[in-house]
């Protein structure tokens, strides 16, 4: 029985399918609008196989014709479906969602809220409060890609491993088009410091290795001397580029946890932190409270707020400031190096 069901399934969208890449814009829509028919009887039935395979084979068949707004809402549908059928993100329900990502025109006024549902989708049935750290990653690359830097940013510090060397990537070339040298530092941190307010230490060491070697390797006659720590990492300092060295120093600081070795720090750069009008200080305070035990000023925003302004506004801005004060959730304290939970 199961075997002629999915035979006519798949006959209903080998049809669809001829139709829309044969067809005008009024064939194309009218396939559109026969797919929601079609299931939405599947869906009444609460046979989601069939309803998700009818959905998502017609939406990417649509998208690839370049019928973005008729195959967008389909992919919509499929969402909703997977929400009424409480699908679980796993390689075959991501798969065919990334699919459909993919063929989206980035500017397809459908793919924000397509974005948006997926989110909601994997939050809700995923086992990861923030999302689905491989749709993230996905969803990051591609942003990067088009060069639209707030949107990779806020989905690549909550994807994989693989995530941090593509935001570097991303933030170096950014730094690169600044044509200010002396803006390196600001620009790293655009990635180091969410990623160690994530307790992601794993991914903010990755980032500033990568930002560090890519600087070194197309800036030759930039001074640099090599410091290896008695834990092994190896930091480069630059005479030229006091706020890089911070971050590298940080790093270090925030593998040993000493509270005294994170005030020295911001002792001993303190002038080259006033330059940045107070960009890092709330980072740099919820960073003192996470890895050095070190209770931050009472404020009157939440965690979220201080991300929204670590990403807010230019590299040359202050590239990852976060100074906006605000009341919080109390921060409890990472003893060692760790990695949040699906974020590596």
């Amino acid at each position: 029985m199961a075997s002629k069901q999915d035979a006519k399934i798949q006959k209903i969208i080998a049809r669809l399918q001829k139709r829309i890449a044969e067809g005008q814009f009024e064939e194309q829509y009218e396939a559109g609008q026969e797919t929601r028919l079609v299931a939405a009887r599947y869906t009444k039935a609460e046979n989601w196989p069939a309803a998700i395979d009818i959905l998502s084979s017609v939406s990417q068949a649509l998208l690839k014709a370049g019928a973005g707004g008729a195959g967008g809402d389909l992919a919509i549908l499929l969402v909703d479906v997977y929400k009424q059928g409480k699908i679980k993100p796993d390689a075959a329900s991501r798969g065919r969602l990334l699919t459909c990502l993919r063929l989206f025109e980035f500017e397809e006024p459908t793919r924000k809220k397509f974005v948006k549902e997926v989110f909601d989708w994997s939050r809700k049935f995923g086992d990861y409060p923030a999302g689905d750290p491989e749709l993230h990653h996905v969803v990051g690359t591609l942003a990067a890609e088009k060069h639209e830097t707030d949107e990779a940013e806020k989905h690549l510090v909550l994807g994989t491993k693989e995530s941090a060397e593509v935001l570097t990537r991303m933030e170096y070339e950014w730094y690169k088009d600044s044509e200010q040298p002396h803006t390196a530092a600001l620009f790293a941190a655009r990635a180091i410091l969410p990623y160690l307010l994530l307790a992601n230490v794993r991914a903010a060491n990755t980032s500033y290795r990568a930002f560090v070697s890519a600087l070194t390797a197309e800036n030759t006659s930039l001074g640099v001397q090599n410091v290896e720590s008695s834990q092994g990492s190896d930091i480069r300092i630059f005479p030229s580029l006091p706020l890089l060295n911070f971050l590298g120093l940080l790093l270090l600081a925030v593998q040993k946890g000493t509270p005294d070795l994170f005030r020295q720090l911001k002792t001993k750069y303190a002038s080259n932190l006033a330059e940045l009008g107070g960009a890092w200080d709330g980072a740099l305070d919820m960073i003192a409270e996470m890895y050095f035990g070190i209770q931050r000023p009472r404020q009157s925003n939440p965690l979220l707020d201080m991300m929204g302004s670590l990403f807010g506004g230019g590299g040359g801005g202050g590239g990852g400031g976060a100074g906006a004060a605000g009341g919080r959730p109390p921060v409890r304290r990472v003893e060692a190096a760790p990695t949040a939970e699906g974020l590596d």
